[in-house]
């Protein structure tokens, strides 16, 4: 009877000790070149980081031969030796939805790169993760491609893992991989409405059900960038990246007309990017509130507890628009 009590207390206290475990905070890095701003250094170091996600290089279709072709490299200008590398390949879906796709030779070249990438940088790594968003045509050749890419590297392999394919992952599958990460973003149509494509929780709450569902271990990715959308004569030009905002309202080429909206009073140049008189930008951004109620919503509908938060990205623009500690206390809401 002492025993089974005392096993019984151990037990309470393991529990305890597990659930008050919170993930650790990581970063993704998504530039060509990886050098560090002082910046983004003291975020590192404050936030005792320890594994960065770097995007190696994307995976896109030839112009000439429509064959797969490896896009933008990454270069390393930053010693990374304290740091648990993650080699990170984008892949883009029209590439897995190639009917005549080598998937065998795809997997061994992206190895080999990713391999030869980390040879010449001298940096070792355990784990590589895939990042694409496949579809229900695509699905074969991309859980095809990530059974060659875990059986030839013999490393751990990590996956992102996109809402949809958690709630219709009976239709969708689920890759052969150590564990997922949820993107918990770009939840939304890039379009000329009041509508924030980078997070909605109405949207997300559309989807937050299925996680406890879903058999696959997720880690998460949470949103720290923005981003303004183009618009001219209604019809979207494009994304424009790394616009300050608050300068953006002392520019007398602008003015703001709503609380996410800017009009273009003058033709002028910004960035290199051409704006016409009346063009309109619909800016898009996370704020803090926002990332605390991702990671109340995705606590409340967890399977089980993640180990990572992953932060997405590392960028010296997207740490100025918040407060220094803001990841801990994100984490802290787990």
């Amino acid at each position: 009877m002492v025993k089974r009590f005392f096993l019984g207390l151990l037990f309470l206290f393991l529990a305890a000790c597990s659930k008050n475990e919170k993930p650790v905070i990581s970063f993704y890095y998504w530039k060509t070149n990886l050098k560090f701003s002082e910046t983004e250094k003291t975020a590192l170091k404050d936030n005792e980081v320890h594994k960065l996600y770097v995007r190696y290089f994307d995976i896109g279709l030839h112009p000439q031969t429509q064959k797969p072709f490896p896009l933008s490299p990454i270069h390393f200008y930053e010693n990374v030796q304290e740091l648990e590398i993650v080699p990170v390949v984008f892949i883009q879906n029209k590439v897995m939805l190639q009917k005549d796709l080598n998937v065998q030779d795809l997997a061994e070249k992206t190895i080999h790169l990713i391999a030869e990438i980390n040879s010449k940088n001298k940096i070792n790594y355990t784990e590589i993760q895939i990042d694409c968003d496949w579809s229900l045509d695509s699905k074969n050749n991309y859980l095809q491609f990530v059974e060659q890419v875990k059986k030839l590297s013999k490393k751990k392999l990590s996956a992102t893992i996109r809402l949809h394919q958690v709630k219709y992952f009976k239709k969708t599958k689920i890759p052969n991989v150590d564990n997922g990460v949820l993107m918990f973003y770009n939840m939304g149509s890039i379009a000329n409405d009041s509508l924030n494509s980078i997070y909605s929780r109405k949207i997300s709450e559309k989807y937050l059900k299925s996680l406890k569902k879903y058999p696959l271990h997720l880690d998460y990715a949470l949103p720290i960038y923005s981003w303004a959308i183009h618009i001219r004569n209604e019809k979207v030009l494009g994304l424009r990246s790394k616009l300050n905002f608050e300068a953006l309202k002392k520019d007398k080429n602008f003015e703001q007309i709503s609380p996410i909206f800017f009009r273009v009073k003058q033709s002028n140049y910004k960035n290199g990017v051409y704006y016409e008189e009346n063009d309109i930008l619909k800016t898009e951004t996370i704020s803090p509130l926002d990332l605390k109620e991702m990671a109340e919503d995705l606590d409340d509908n967890k399977a089980q507890s993640p180990k990572e938060i992953i932060f997405y990205d590392l960028d010296e623009f997207n740490l100025n628009n918040y407060e220094k500690n803001i990841f801990k206390q994100v984490v802290s809401w787990f």
